[in-house]
């Protein structure tokens, strides 16, 4: 045909015979999304580039791999996390199932990377409990750090535990009187001795675990749960240890409930939490702490002058020891030396 002859022809087209596809920034989108009604639910137990590890039911016996659903976007998922899982649940190789509803937390460890870092890490979900892990020697016992992962409990909703480790090498009385005005329950442990009374802290329960390198976690994670296989390595010769545990993990206790190991980590930032989350964990102090001034630090003179923590104490509503207990947690908060040493 000739090019006048396919001219002719468009000529005698009109607008009903030509489809107009539209680009993909006019097509309607529509704001109903699946309701999922078939979904099973299950808890998060590992994390590794953008997969999901789920136990469905929260039962060990049976974990799918996941990857986040589109309308998801970019929601944050953790360890401890309960989702609802649609597509292959079988858990068979080779399979991946969807996580499409994150449920809301009941408690959340949160921390930065240090006290002067807007972005924080949620590092573990809906956790009961916070065992706060410190050795007595080798490396020495930190009272800043326990002070500082206290504030992240009581912030996050979780119930601290502190556990001392290698009790056999020194004696842990000093660092129990340090907190016998908190009512924190204390365990202590040794290398030639079964953690019994730690086990059973810790059965039925979601626990989340903390603490410097070195400290002896991997090693007590191993004893708790005999099939972790977590590695353990020996503290360097500078006495800061050396990080053996790189990714948060839930692991099974043999007679029920969840240990999750989190990594070593050396710094407890703690830049998103305020003074009044910290004070409300004390509730002799919170309507005392409602007629401070604004912006008080509740620390006391000569930072807070007019501080009304002080009223409780006076009117014998709480020990001294009490308040300067709370005081050494809002100083560890500000980096205030002669607290948090």
């Amino acid at each position: 045909m000739s090019r006048r002859g396919r001219k002719a022809d468009w000529d005698r087209l009109d607008e009903s015979d030509v489809r107009v596809r539209p680009g993909k920034g006019t097509r309607p989108r529509s704001k109903l999304r699946p309701e999922h009604a078939d979904a099973h639910t299950a808890m998060v137990v590992g994390v590794d580039r953008g997969r999901w590890t789920c136990a469905l039911d929260s039962k060990p016996d049976h974990e799918v791999i996941a990857m986040r659903a589109r309308e998801l976007g970019r929601t944050p998922i953790v360890v401890g996390d309960l989702v609802d899982l649609v597509g292959d649940t079988s858990g068979r190789p080779d399979t991946l199932a969807r996580v499409v509803r994150v449920a809301d937390r009941s408690s959340v460890l949160r921390r930065t990377a240090d006290d002067n870092d807007p972005f924080e890490r949620v590092v573990v979900a809906n956790a009961q409990q916070l065992l706060i892990v410190c050795s007595l020697a080798d490396p020495p016992p930190r009272t800043g750090f326990i002070d500082r992962c206290l504030v992240a409990a009581y912030a996050g909703g979780l119930k601290p535990v502190l556990c001392l480790t290698k009790s056999d090498l020194a004696s842990p009385d000093q660092v129990i009187s340090a907190y016998a005005d908190l009512n924190l329950p204390v365990l202590v442990t040794r290398s030639d001795r079964e953690p019994d009374e730690v086990r059973e802290r810790l059965t039925n329960q979601v626990s989340a675990l903390v603490g410097h390198s070195g400290v002896g976690k991997s090693t007590l994670v191993n004893k708790l749960v005999p099939d972790a296989f977590r590695a353990v390595s020996a503290v360097s010769a500078v006495g800061k240890g050396r990080h053996t545990s790189v990714t948060a993990v839930a692991l099974p206790l043999p007679d029920g409930g969840w240990v999750v190991d989190t990594p070593g980590i050396r710094s407890f930032g703690l830049a998103h939490i305020g003074p009044d989350d910290i004070v409300a964990a004390f509730p002799e102090f919170v309507e005392p702490a409602e007629e401070c001034p604004t912006n008080c630090g509740h620390l006391g003179p000569p930072e807070d002058p007019e501080c009304m923590l002080d009223v409780v104490t006076e009117e014998g509503l709480a020990t001294p020891g009490r308040l300067e207990s709370l005081r050494r947690l809002l100083a560890s908060r500000a980096r205030l030396d002669e607290y948090a040493d």
